[in-house]
């Protein structure tokens, strides 16, 4: 596969310099290999004929047996066109031609039998095709069956570069030598065993199908290629790094954790957190790095298991700190701690970008002395002036907002790299959360403590406005406070969506007993400190705000969110602003306003948010709609990777199937891991390769991974 990747595309039969220039800057195709991976996104059936009475205008590619009644040149200028008069024997459709109109005027006669290919569109009471693919009919030739279609951009196309030169090209790729003696890519020990297709045989199958069972046997094998890879490389850098950092051992459970447990507990805790605890205090007891990553929905209390964590650290002499990404959240968990801690003895401080200069030489001090055994803040910790005199533990909350650099200067701030806990209320699905936090151990509290009940969530349209408003003014009567989110801070002429500034002076009209306050990304800090302060202490009955108010804001006292063109946003953020409410023990409700003539499909995903409040479920939803895609900046996780052709949104058994493979391999392989003696017995239950095994892989992962994987470990 190496050759094929060395070998420029401009060397293939039918392509040369100029073609091989644009799709370089087209579809970033450069070499054989990238081509022989280019695979179609979709699949027509060229079996049957369909007749022109049965066409739709919603059809995607279909062909059409029959002849050309007649040809006529219209139009005059640049809306020159020529168009065939097309019959069936039973129904007549126009076949447009807008360009090359001389040549495929010669090329095509009447009462000739054709074959058109194309997408059929419905104009003024009549089918039409434009630009079809035309061969004559060949009763001898069986027909094609299974036609991939390609990615073809309007440049290529302008450029001729048509379906049928792309399959040409295709076929000549496959019968080229270097493709024709390619070798697997796969351990033989791997295909056997899981019995997968061949790679040659799977290669073909996906651009030129037998069948749409070798379809599927091909896209199996192929999908099963891809994410097998993927989970070596994870698992061998998450392996190498268990081994080479070591962590500080955590020992005993002390007076701190006992006291915080014992007096000042303030709900029993859930079976979810107590089953976290258990796999951090392991992890931190184990003397190698903990690196866990916790998720749990809004409210379900990953700050107290956050705080738990810490009072271990505290327990065995060393200091612990939690790192937000926004002041407003780094101050509420601040003002969580530091009531916890004041009750058991406990230094708590928080440094943030607004902290001054006489309070960060307190700290800073305090710090180095050990008298501060928590600190809160914001990127402020990170910075170089910022050290500690023994740090623990790290935890960072929302991670996904931090980058993978950010987080490793957290690791620098100790001799000994500190155990690290990041939390995400995002919930993320597990075939995701496998494979893109391969390096973390994954910790999730699935349950939410007693006495919190379920957001009502409704869908609304503009007609009822008037009954949201009276539900809405009904909380307000009973002292309760209102989020009313909207998705513009000022009006577009171009958008017919809502916007915060006429929503604003709205809602005051409506509600003109009760102040109302609004923030948006747009305001100086100061400025949205002060509106935010409004709210929190309880003056300001509602918030008028945008979707800054995501994360970082907790009023239990808030029991209703209105989100105005919901259809507007994705399900894992509707999901997020919906955890503003609910928070404290009175019923909420989160109502998504929308307008009432939504496609089906939009009003399907808001219907999710309406039938569930279990964010795993919701972001699986979230998932299969829009795709993974780089879900909330995931990609940051430290080990990224393109997927061509496996979909984590779907192909959650071929992830599972993939990363067992790969955990095997490595098992019964040592020499696959940078750390191992070559001469390490393989554990039980392991796939032992052959040399020529080990020597495939390792290229592989060579080829895919050239700029993470390390070649000490292989010759």
């Amino acid at each position: 596969m190496n050759r094929l990747a060395a070998t420029d595309i401009k060397y293939l039969k039918g392509m040369g310099d100029a073609r091989a220039k644009l799709f370089a800057s087209e579809l970033d195709i450069h070499t054989f290999r990238d081509l022989l991976y280019t695979f179609p996104f979709r699949y027509v059936d060229r079996s049957r004929f369909f007749m022109i009475s049965e066409l739709t205008d919603d059809m995607p590619l279909v062909q059409i047996r029959g002849r050309f009644v007649r040809f006529s040149v219209e139009g005059e200028g640049a809306k020159t066109r020529l168009v065939g008069l097309f019959t069936d024997g039973r129904g007549m459709m126009e076949i447009v031609w807008f360009a090359r109109i001389k040549q495929i005027k010669a090329m095509y006669s009447t009462g000739v039998e054709y074959v058109v290919f194309g997408r059929p569109s419905f104009y003024r009471g009549a089918f039409s095709m434009a630009h079809p693919e035309v061969d004559r009919f060949d009763p001898a030739k069986p027909p094609q069956g299974l036609r991939g279609v390609y990615t073809l951009t309007e440049k290529m196309r302008g450029k001729q570069i048509t379906a049928r030169t792309f399959n040409t090209l295709l076929t000549n790729l496959l019968e080229h030598e270097k493709v024709r003696g390619m070798q697997e890519t796969l351990p033989e020990e791997t295909v056997k065993a899981l019995n997968l297709m061949p790679l040659r045989e799977a290669i073909y199958n996906m651009h030129f199908p037998t069948s749409h069972a070798a379809l599927k046997a091909a896209r199996e094998r192929m999908k099963f290629e891809e994410l097998f890879y993927v989970e070596m490389h994870i698992l061998r850098y998450a392996r190498e790094r268990g081994e080479k950092i070591s962590g500080i051992p955590f020992p005993r459970i002390g007076r701190a954790f006992n006291d915080f447990y014992s007096k000042v507990l303030p709900f029993p805790l859930t079976g979810a957190q107590k089953r976290v605890l258990h796999e951090i205090r392991d992890d931190m007891g184990s003397g190698r790095q903990m690196n866990r990553l916790l998720q749990g929905d809004v409210g379900c209390g990953k700050t107290l298991v956050a705080f738990m964590s810490m009072l271990m650290a505290v327990d065995n002499g060393y200091q612990a700190c939690m790192m937000a990404p926004t002041e407003i959240l780094a101050t509420q968990h601040f003002e969580n701690l530091k009531e916890w801690g004041d009750r058991i003895g406990v230094s708590v401080r928080l440094l943030t970008g607004s902290t001054g200069t006489a309070a960060r030489r307190e700290i800073h001090a305090g710090l180095a002395d050990g008298s501060i055994n928590i600190l809160v803040g914001t990127h402020a910790l990170i910075e170089d002036t910022v050290g500690f005199s023994r740090l623990g533990l790290a935890v960072i909350d929302e991670q996904h907002r931090f980058g993978v650099e950010q987080r490793a200067r957290m690791w620098k701030k100790n001799s000994v790299a500190p155990h690290v806990l990041v939390m995400t209320a995002t919930p993320i699905p597990r075939t995701l959360a496998m494979t893109v936090y391969g390096d973390l151990e994954v910790s999730v509290i699935d349950e939410l403590p007693p006495g919190r009940k379920p957001v009502d969530t409704l869908l609304r349209y503009e007609e009822q406005r008037q009954s949201v408003y009276s539900l809405v003014g009904r909380e307000l009567r009973a002292g309760r406070q209102a989020y009313i989110v909207y998705p513009l801070i000022h009006e577009n002429e171009k958008l017919s969506l809502k916007s915060l500034e006429e929503g604003y002076e709205k809602i005051c009209d409506t509600f003109p007993s009760y102040e109302v306050c609004k923030v948006h990304g747009q305001m100086k800090p100061a400025e949205k400190d002060h509106q935010m302060d409004l709210f929190v202490s309880g003056r300001a009955r509602i918030m008028v705000a945008t979707t800054v108010i995501e994360v970082g804001v907790n009023v239990p006292n808030a029991s209703v969110m209105i989100i105005e063109n919901a259809e507007r946003f994705g399900l894992s953020q509707l999901h997020q602003l919906r955890g503003r409410v609910g928070r404290g023990a009175d019923k909420s409700f989160c109502i998504l306003m929308s307008h009432p003539n939504i496609g089906k499909d939009t009003r399907k995903r808001l219907n999710i948010m309406t039938e569930t409040t279990d964010g795993f479920l919701v972001s699986e939803a979230d998932m299969k709609i829009r795709g993974p895609g780089d879900m909330e900046g995931t990609q940051q996780s430290g080990i990224a990777f393109n997927l061509r052709i496996a979909d984590l949104a779907r192909d959650g058994q071929i992830i599972s199937l993939a990363r067992d493979e790969a955990r095997r391999v490595l098992d019964g392989n040592p020499r696959l891991l940078a750390f191992s003696r070559a001469d390490a017995p393989p554990p039980p239950g392991g796939r032992q390769l052959s040399e020529q095994g080990l020597a495939l892989v390792a290229s592989e992962m060579r080829l895919r991974f050239a700029k993470t994987f390390d070649w000490s470990m292989i010759s």
